[in-house]
């Protein structure tokens, strides 16, 4: 136990006579009195004051050795110092009652026989009962210290971990938005470097969707009808590009739209279609975008019909070899969901890919209306 106490000027009733300590004294002088009543017959008023009064002195002692002196020496335990000063205080408290309550008597105390045995009875009782009442409330003072302590540890240590998980979404998000900014715009560069008619209304597209989706990167939570718009701008913006090759379609779950989702989660499944599965296809295909519930998880479904994994696109576009985009994704759906949500990749018949995610259906209020 710490040497070291509260300042002294704590000593004030409220301190020393808290509810909870003098109702154990209550409760021990009751019993104590019960049984030396049939010993007590001539009087059954002064035992039991007298046991009251022997038992507010300890208290008081208990009391006041615990707040002072406020350092002790290193080689004294402070409960050591209390459990003594419960017990050498029992005689001198038994002492002055037994004279203050027998001053009327024509002879003193001392010297009768009857109340000389009253006060060795209650000495020793004060003796041998207090000091395990004093060693209880010391035993119950620390243990509750060592759970405060252990439950304030613990409250420290998840915020630490919160705070990591934090900075580590932070760093992932940072390397969310250069990714999908430039790859949107090498996208408009491309038109640029082959003289394409389309690269002015292109790029009016892409101001506009950057004024929209920029303010969103950053967010820590957004709801599926914001991804979902931001889905829906980025695959309006790629069909300019190549109005011949991309086709889309979204089929999505009105109760799913105030789902919450983390931010640019289904945008990186739909990059990640464009720029591996419908670019690298002189045909060109389609992506069909799918959101639905099913009880109390949210299932999101993005297939294309592009490449496939053939044509060396296995690295960037499979299931073994995850892209930035892709990876980036799975370690942030981990730490956010704690690892109750699963992306899965396949490879879809005839050819083209797909990727599901499963994740758990939490209603987040939209920060703006979601179409």
């Amino acid at each position: 136990m710490n040497n070291a106490s509260p300042s002294p000027s704590l000593l004030t009733p409220q301190a020393l006579f808290g509810w909870r300590r003098v109702r154990v004294v209550l409760l021990a002088c009751l019993v104590l009195a019960l049984l030396w009543l049939p010993i007590f017959q001539s009087s059954w008023v002064l035992p039991p004051v007298r046991l009251l009064f022997v038992g507010l002195v300890q208290l008081l002692v208990f009391g006041v050795f615990e707040r002072w002196p406020r350092q002790l020496p290193s080689w004294m335990a402070r409960w050591v110092l209390q459990v003594a000063a419960v017990a050498i205080v029992v005689p001198f408290a038994t002492a002055f009652i037994y004279s203050l309550t027998t001053f009327s008597s024509p002879s003193v105390w001392s010297l009768d026989s009857k109340k000389l045995f009253g006060f060795g009875l209650l000495t020793a009782a004060g003796l041998l009962i207090s000091p395990w009442i004093a060693m209880s409330a010391l035993y119950r003072h620390i243990s509750g210290q060592a759970q405060r302590q252990a439950l304030s540890f613990e409250l420290e240590r998840s915020e630490f971990a919160r705070d990591s998980l934090d900075s580590r979404l932070r760093l992932l998000q940072a390397q969310v938005e250069p990714h999908f900014l430039f790859n949107t715009l090498a996208n408009v560069r491309e038109l640029v470097d082959s003289g394409s008619s389309q690269a002015s209304a292109v790029l009016n597209s892409l101001i506009a969707y950057l004024r929209a989706a920029v303010p969103n990167l950053n967010d820590a939570a957004s709801t599926l009808g914001q991804e979902l718009d931001l889905v829906r701008a980025y695959l309006e913006l790629m069909h300019m590009r190549m109005p011949d090759r991309l086709q889309f379609t979204l089929d999505v779950d009105d109760a799913a739209l105030l789902i919450k989702c983390p931010p640019m989660t289904l945008l990186t499944l739909v990059e990640n279609a464009v720029r591996h599965g419908i670019d690298p296809s002189e045909e060109g295909g389609q992506i069909a975008v799918t959101v639905r519930l099913e009880g109390e998880r949210c299932l999101a479904l993005v297939v294309d019909t592009g490449v496939g994994l053939g044509q060396g696109n296995q690295g960037s576009h499979g299931s073994h070899g995850l892209g930035t985009g892709l990876s980036n994704l799975r370690e942030r759906l981990q730490l956010i969901f704690s690892g109750d949500a699963q992306l899965s990749l396949a490879a879809s018949k005839p050819h083209g890919f797909s990727a599901e995610l499963n994740f758990p259906a939490e209603l987040n209020l939209p920060t703006r209306s979601a179409s």
